[in-house]
């Protein structure tokens, strides 16, 4: 039971200091935080030889038409490929994605793109795997971005961390961040995702943001920076609940079509 309460107590301490980084660093906004209606991501990445990564752009044109008919009929509100600009020996090379606010939006779209047969080039992948999350934190500028930057951030929660963590660190921290540099142009989308199919840890989740230009990567590190200075307690704060020995980056060159 002492166990618990130290547990519970350690937790409202770091919500009670991220709390703080938002309204004093950001100001807070007018309203309050809240949680949107669940967004779905169907999420597939591919390893594929060098020799043929320039046959990857042919094959996501290939399935555009079906995908902004999806879009169009409001099956989806997104969709997108990537290729990675920082390699790892087992980690892909590629990856496409979709997004709808059901899970039955992403289905229905594999589904219909698994009917259409999939591009040659898949065949010679070395590896593949798929992923399906949500995200209750999320926003974007609708449009189409072409050669823009998605960074992705993953981490992992700590045992004894709060359940409502990610909750708490998205409501105080990310989303008043995101939110202001999605307002000045160095992002047109943020989310910050968890596995709604788990093939990893339940304790995991994932903070993305795409970037219209590289500048908008610069952009979103110095203010990250500019909060943590200002901010003291917010690293102790957050590392009272995330453990940040598994935290992992990665990043795109992007292809994007918001609703």
């Amino acid at each position: 039971m002492k166990k618990r309460y130290s547990r519970v107590l350690s937790g409202l301490c770091a919500i009670a200091v991220l709390g703080g980084i938002w309204t004093s660093a950001l100001h807070a906004q007018a309203t309050e935080v809240k949680e949107k209606p669940r967004l779905y991501t169907y999420f597939a990445n591919w390893q594929v030889p060098r020799a043929r990564w320039g046959e990857m752009e042919k094959a996501a044109a290939a399935d555009q038409k079906l995908l902004d008919q999806a879009v169009a009929a409001g099956t989806l509100v997104s969709y997108g490929d990537d290729s990675n600009l920082v390699h790892q020996p087992e980690g892909p090379t590629h990856d496409n994605w979709w997004q709808a606010m059901s899970m039955a939006g992403v289905l229905d779209a594999l589904e219909s793109v698994s009917k259409s047969g999939p591009p040659a080039v898949l065949a010679s992948a070395t590896k593949h795997s798929d992923a399906i999350y949500v995200s209750r934190f999320y926003n974007w500028h609708a449009g189409t971005y072409k050669g823009a930057y998605t960074h992705v951030s993953y981490y992992k929660l700590k045992a004894d961390a709060p359940e409502e963590a990610v909750e708490s660190i998205s409501k105080s921290f990310i989303v008043p961040l995101m939110e202001k540099l999605l307002a000045d142009g160095a992002i047109v989308e943020y989310e910050v995702d968890e596995e709604a199919i788990h093939t990893e840890s339940p304790d995991g989740f994932w903070v993305e943001y795409l970037s219209p230009t590289s500048a908008g990567v610069d952009k979103v590190n110095a203010a990250l920076g500019a909060t943590m200075k200002a901010n003291p307690m917010a690293g102790p704060a957050l590392g009272s609940m995330v453990d940040f020995t598994v935290h992992r980056d990665y990043l795109t060159h992007s292809n994007v079509v918001y609703k």
